[in-house]
């Protein structure tokens, strides 16, 4: 099964939630007037989408209506789509990993499913090649150092780590060495997520950054935050608070097959301005893709 066969699948609930209800509507008005707008936003809107989001494509939507003098309600499906695939078109997709050495910082709170795809991540860069090290910074927790060695064996990678509870940016160093030793092209970082304290995130945040600025000053930098499309609305708080303490230049949406809620990307590329750059649709190695904007909404249309 080709990934975009996957993506279709894994839409399947989001496509009940939205594309399903949105083709009922437009079949069932004879023609396109206020209340029709007020079916689309109200679906959108419930779907996750967001209201900002959901407010900014039902006015592009009756602006286009009227200048392309449409009439049928049925036009306004492709007319929708347009739009989706517009908004979701911000930046690019691509990790900028092509100088060498590349740092990744990957950001996140726990169990959104940070480690499993620092490992897929770190799968694809090999597989293209790239020489990967991997950093256990997420010191807060013994079981995110674990789990991380596990996916560094099972990709065959190299992983630094200390014990439990040392300071993170010791180790991002160590790693830093690491890489600068061993000539790498890659070192991807674990970071804690403990947004409860979020004066000790962003301390550790930018002890983090200033280091990796000091011994690499010439490296290419990518910060990615990775989000569980499940939780729906929360993941823009979560989004919100990240941004706010980290340079966040990607999103990584995770478990999108598993949720009715696959709206929040449209909500994630609105609200926030940063590019989803990666979507992750099952628990398959190969499971984690760059996001491509025609092919989701493709998918969730199709």
């Amino acid at each position: 099964m080709g990934f975009f066969d996957k993506l279709k699948e894994g839409l399947k609930k989001t496509k009940n939630a939205i594309t399903e209800r949105i083709d009922q509507v437009l079949v069932s008005f004879g023609k396109i007037d206020e209340e029709l707008f007020d079916e689309l936003e109200e679906i959108l809107i419930t779907s996750d989408v967001g209201t900002e989001a959901t407010l900014r494509i039902i006015e592009d939507l009756k602006k286009k209506v009227k200048e392309n003098k449409i009439t049928d309600p049925l036009k306004v499906k492709e007319l929708l789509k347009d739009e989706l695939k517009e908004l979701l078109s911000i930046g690019s997709t691509e990790l900028n990993v092509e100088a060498s050495p590349s740092v990744i910082v990957v950001v996140g709170v726990n169990g959104v499913g940070k480690t499993t795809s620092i490992g897929k991540i770190a799968n694809q860069l090999k597989q293209k090649g790239k020489k990967v090290v991997m950093a256990a910074a997420d010191t807060f927790r013994a079981a995110a150092i674990d789990q991380l060695e596990i996916w560094a064996n099972r990709v065959g990678v190299e992983l630094i780590k200390h014990s439990e509870g040392s300071d993170p940016a010791a180790v991002v160093f160590d790693a830093i060495q690491a890489v600068k030793a061993r000539k790498s092209d890659v070192l991807i970082c674990d970071t804690a997520g403990r947004l409860h304290n979020k004066k000790n995130l962003m301390d550790e945040l930018k002890k983090i950054f200033r280091i990796i600025d000091r011994e690499l000053p010439e490296a290419s930098k990518e910060v990615l935050l990775v989000l569980d499309a499940t939780t729906g609305q929360n993941a823009i708080v979560q989004a919100k608070t990240f941004k706010e303490v980290s340079p966040v230049s990607g999103i990584v949406l995770t478990k999108l097959d598993g949720t009715a809620k696959g709206g929040i990307v449209i909500a994630i590329s609105s609200e926030l301005n940063i590019p989803v750059k990666l979507i992750g649709v099952g628990e398959k190695i190969d499971d984690l893709q760059r996001f491509n904007a025609d092919e989701f909404v493709e998918a969730l249309f199709s």
